[in-house]
């Protein structure tokens, strides 16, 4: 008996200023296709197609998608894009399936969530920052909203521990020029530097950086840590090898995860991409956005959202990073938090959650004065 066949949408911007991230996102993608394709309960249908980072081009291709009749589109990487579609996925009755760690402070009825929620990434990250370098932060971030509401949290956090956010700067997506900002983050000497730059700035940002403190004499990596939620291990790939050392990464998911599935989610990765970077957090979310979709798709024996949407909420996934299932309030994942420092291409887990935890998108659980190590001890030191 033949299976199930149905087309989905896979959206992501492989050209334009964040290129390396949105490739490595529709690398996972397909993967799980072509693993479902072989022993898979359905056989999905990818129609690819790349926005090249141009918000309007995002409105434009769901449109497109959705009235050739694909009902799921597993896509977008900024939350600009995710905000920007969301009113079309709406008036087309069409699911969103968003692979990326994001801000938070939203829960849409026509997506769902594969990617880190707030207390999943930064609430991590921001405890162990001002237990092991210090108090005194400074922002810098991409001008939208995924940077904004970081610093937010972060700066709200932070103050709540008594602590200070020195300087918050904004550059616009793709600007490379920054020397002014590295002078800025030297004079000021923080403890530690938080940064939301995504794609060619957050490269440009690094190398410069790292560069200026050499000159200077300083340990850059010592004293002033450069901390991120969206460094990952193809960024490491594209900097150049003397400013990859040292940064702090919070992420659900490393390529470095020794357990059985993700050994073989990383070879089959490297068979299927030899020529492309380590596997990582977003290709990772991508890779389990397209498996839960297909496992619903086959429970609900169709593609309309509201059955999709209700057989998702039963999935659980072994997943590379760990077991994965959603949030039936929410439609966000219960992931496994996880720490990382950079060395060469890829990232030592230094610190992660011995088990999934619920997402939190609205932080209405979580205080800005919990601590992850202390009081409530649910890391372990893993190296």
């Amino acid at each position: 008996m033949a299976r199930p066949s149905y087309r989905i949408g896979l959206m992501f911007s492989t050209t334009g200023p964040y290129s390396t991230v949105a490739s490595a996102m529709l690398n996972g993608a397909l993967l799980a296709v072509s693993e479902i394709g072989e022993a898979g309960p359905v056989e999905l249908v990818p129609i690819v197609v790349d926005p090249g980072g141009d918000l309007a081009r995002y409105t434009a291709l769901s449109g497109q998608l959705l009235a050739e009749g694909v009902r799921h589109v597993v896509g977008c990487y900024t939350s600009s894009s995710r905000k920007e579609v969301i009113p079309c996925f709406e008036k087309h009755d069409g699911m969103l399936w968003y692979p990326s760690h994001y801000e938070g402070f939203e829960s849409a009825d026509n997506v769902v969530y594969t990617g880190a929620a707030p207390n999943q990434h930064i609430l991590p990250l921001i405890d162990y920052l001002m237990s092991t370098f210090g108090d005194r932060a400074f922002c810098v971030g991409s001008n939208y909203i995924w940077a904004w509401e970081n610093s937010r949290i972060l700066r709200e956090t932070v103050t709540a521990r008594g602590g200070t956010v020195v300087a918050e700067r904004y550059l616009p997506v793709g600007e490379t020029d920054l020397r002014k900002l590295v002078d800025a983050v030297i004079e000021a000497r923080p403890s530690f530097v938080f940064s939301s730059l995504i794609g060619v700035s957050g490269l440009a940002f690094l190398s410069a950086l790292r560069h200026a403190c050499l000159a200077r004499g300083i340990d850059q990596p010592g004293t002033m840590p450069v901390a991120s939620c969206n460094l990952s291990e193809p960024d490491l790939d594209e900097l150049e090898p003397e400013a990859r050392d040292g940064h702090i990464s919070s992420s659900v998911y490393f390529s470095a995860l020794r357990n059985p599935v993700n050994d073989a989610f990383v070879s089959r990765h490297a068979a299927a991409y030899p020529s492309a970077p380590l596997t990582s957090a977003d290709a990772e979310a991508s890779y389990i956005a397209v498996k839960l979709l297909a496992g619903a798709l086959a429970e609900a024996g169709t593609d309309e959202i509201l059955a999709v949407k209700a057989a998702v909420a039963r999935q659980r996934l072994a997943a590379p990073q760990g077991d994965v299932w959603v949030d039936a309030e929410t439609m966000h994942l219960h992931l496994t938090p996880r720490i990382g420092r950079s060395r060469g291409t890829e990232f030592d887990i230094i610190r992660e959650e011995p088990a999934p935890i619920r997402p939190d998108p609205y932080l209405v659980r979580s205080s800005p004065t919990d601590s992850w190590f202390a009081s409530a001890p649910r890391l372990r030191v893993a190296k």
